[in-house]
């Protein structure tokens, strides 16, 4: 891969970015859906931005 710092392939254990989309994307995807059926869509968005926010605020 081109621009890659490592030599053959990542180190084990390294989190990339395609490892952290394959767990995220159906994790969240049924999240929102349930919140859907259940009417809880705005409420459930609330929490994923704070959630969010926490994670900035404690990774800065």
């Amino acid at each position: 891969m081109p621009g890659t710092p490592y030599l053959e392939k990542p180190p084990d254990g390294l989190l990339t970015w395609p490892k952290l989309l394959k767990i995220l994307i159906p994790c969240l995807s049924i999240i929102l859906i349930v919140a859907w059926w259940k009417g809880f869509l705005l409420e459930s968005g609330i929490v994923i931005l704070i959630l969010l926010y926490v994670s900035f605020l404690i990774r800065r």
